[in-house]
């Protein structure tokens, strides 16, 4: 099913949320945009996960990048909330997308109309269903993140993703599911759109901010619940090689949620299946986002629609 897009403050049928083909964004990537879920919860129905969270990202990411949304925070959460009732869906991606449309194609895009698009879907696991308990085999890529001071990382922009592209594009017609990428000096940084944690001996670690990852909302999510459960968790330096050593790896994510790692290039890593951590984890998470039981109001209910496109 296709469903409505809110496009530019009104909801506007599928087949019409069309852009002209001299966009700016088209040609220089000049686009900003968040991943969001909505979960069918037990206890609260349909319910967001981190909206004001997400969309505040948004809206910092546009602002780096000198692009003026002509919402407030306020108004994109009821456009979001909205969009997801007229659906019908009862979880969904979110795809909030904030771009520059025509006007000049020089590369100062200043005078670039700024257009604003909400879209929703039906999508399940990110990297397989099976993935979440089985694990994911991936490798390092070839492809590191850009260095800092290059292309701003706190932007979740969509420029930015030609980069996380060559390393997925690197990884899946290698054989894997993925590709953790390192920064220019050779220590862990990411996944190509994931967050990564290693375990060690009961601690989690994962990089630093200023290796140019982006700051994931799952990510700080998993932090906070990792913490809670007593775990403790450093942000620091990882060399290339503790990878293979780690007893257990996963990558966090609005899409890949929670899902573990297997392997990385051929090695084996704890017992080759999701580790005891993950797991805790990984309950802890799908308690709050599955179940509704959520002490940090981190969902927000969906309001149920009168009239369902």
């Amino acid at each position: 099913m296709e469903h409505p897009i809110w496009f530019n403050g009104k909801l506007v049928p599928y087949e019409e949320a069309t852009v002209h083909v001299l966009s700016h964004a088209l040609h220089y990537g000049s686009s900003v945009f968040e991943g969001i879920r909505c979960y069918k919860t037990e206890q609260k129905g349909s319910a967001v996960f981190r909206l004001r969270e997400h969309l505040r990202r948004l809206i910092d990411s546009a602002k780096i990048y000198r692009m003026e949304i002509p919402y407030s925070l306020e108004e994109l959460e009821a456009a979001t909330m909205e969009t997801i009732a007229r659906s019908g869906l009862e979880a969904c991606y979110i795809r909030p997308l904030v771009f520059r449309g025509m006007g000049s194609l020089g590369v100062n895009p200043l005078k670039n109309r700024v257009e604003t698009v909400i879209a929703v879907w039906a999508w399940g696991a990110y990297l397989g269903a099976e993935a979440l308990e089985q694990g994911v085999d991936v490798k390092v890529s070839s492809w590191n993140r850009m260095a800092p001071n290059t292309f701003p990382s706190l932007a979740k922009a969509g420029g930015n993703y030609l980069n996380a592209a060559l390393a997925k594009m690197d990884a899946v017609l290698g054989g894997y599911t993925e590709g953790i990428m390192l920064s220019v000096d050779g220590f862990i940084a990411e996944g190509s759109g994931e967050n990564l944690f290693l375990v060690r001996d009961g601690t989690l670690y994962t990089a630093p901010v200023g290796l140019a990852i982006l700051p994931g909302i799952t990510r700080d999510a998993v932090v906070t619940l990792a913490r809670d459960l007593g775990y403790t968790v450093e942000e620091k330096l990882i060399p290339r090689e503790a990878l293979y050593i780690a007893d257990e790896l996963f990558f966090t994510g609005t899409a890949a949620e929670i899902t573990p790692i297997r392997s990385v290039d051929h090695y084996t890593i704890g017992e080759g299946r999701r580790g005891p951590v993950t797991k805790a984890l990984q309950e802890a998470f799908f308690d709050i986002v599955h179940r509704g039981n959520d002490p940090y109001g981190w969902l927000t209910p969906v309001p149920v629609a009168e009239n369902v496109a």
